[in-house]
């Protein structure tokens, strides 16, 4: 533990140094390919909160860039996470085209302009508060452009915070819970809420995986903005070597010797943390590594009816297109 709290507490330790020669390394086959991103927080304690940009791939995500600051709100101001978006883009491969998801805590007007600026496409989540300009010049707040039940709306063309003209798209539907109301720089149409939907596939799964899922963080009763920077930055690494562990064991036919599911029911990462634990227990050497493949498998299902529910088709009422 003493050598642990030395390793983590040491400024030296950088992401430059240890993480992003492994990322790049990984990503090599991915360039000239269309990627999606995500941009999200999490709390720990109630004290920390971590900021990552994320990989979205095979259902889940992984990081690309973290940042741990001491703030006990996972909403955080555009200051803060510039520097992610920018470590993000320095360790993709050349000539990507990549699409950013955000909730609706990142609805800055200074994030879109920087998207905007490193040609980025985006979905971002908008605060009902938000008030929305349609191309007829009347003004209307987002809680005031929310459909009936089982309905959509598409607006054309609209202007927020002033002068950031962007596409509009609104559904309330029962099985959300709550309604959606994405901004979005492609021309808005049904398929932006299959883009926005990947977010929470991908990012959600991936901070449960940080805690009861996988790593179990919390149970290093570390704090301190550096300790948990390295420690996650470690964790990043480890999540990168366990999934290639598992493309490994996969193109092997060796999955159903730790899955036991007749389609692959563990997502890769769970699929490659186990032999991963294994090696280090024993003192093994890792195996040689490989890239993420250029294919997208599709997301790993525990049942058939968790299956089900997501290839479930989603069949709207009605469908409204405003272009004025």
């Amino acid at each position: 533990m003493e050598r642990l709290s030395y390793f983590v507490n040491n400024a030296k330790i950088t992401p430059e140094i240890f993480d992003q020669p492994l990322i790049g390394q990984f990503l090599k086959a991915w360039e000239g390919m269309d990627v999606l991103l995500t941009l999200d927080t999490s709390l720990f304690w109630d004290e920390y909160c971590l900021i990552e940009v994320c990989f979205v791939w095979g259902g889940r995500s992984f990081p690309l860039a973290q940042k741990v600051i001491e703030h006990g709100s996972a909403t955080v101001g555009y200051e803060d996470y510039p520097p992610l978006l920018e470590t993000a883009q320095s360790v993709l491969p050349p000539n990507c085209t990549v699409s950013l998801l955000a909730d609706r805590g990142f609805e800055h007007g200074e994030l879109i302009r920087w998207l905007r600026s490193h040609q980025w496409h985006w979905a971002i989540r908008a605060k009902c508060v938000l008030k929305i300009t349609r191309s007829n010049g009347i003004t209307w707040k987002v809680s005031e452009l929310i459909p009936p039940k089982e309905e959509a709306y598409l607006f054309r063309d609209v202007t927020i915070v002033g002068d950031i003209q962007c596409q509009f798209v609104t559904a309330n539907l029962s099985v959300a819970g709550e309604p959606w109301a994405v901004l979005t720089d492609p021309r808005s149409s049904l398929q932006t809420f299959n883009l926005y939907g990947q977010r929470f596939g991908g990012i959600e799964p991936h901070f449960s995986d940080y805690q009861s899922a996988g790593f179990r963080l919390p149970d290093s009763r570390l704090r301190g903005t550096q300790a948990l920077s390295t420690l996650l930055m470690l964790l990043a690494a480890a999540t990168i070597i366990a999934i290639s562990i598992a493309i490994i064991l996969v193109r092997e036919r060796r999955r159903k010797s730790i899955d036991w599911h007749s389609q692959r029911g563990l997502s890769f990462f769970q699929l490659g943390l186990p032999p991963l634990r294994q090696r280090c227990y024993l003192g093994l050497p890792l195996p040689t590594l490989v890239g993420l493949p250029r294919s997208k498998p599709k997301p790993a299902y525990a049942s058939q009816k968790k299956r089900r529910q997501m290839e479930t088709r989603i069949e709207l009422a009605k469908v409204t297109e405003f272009a004025v």
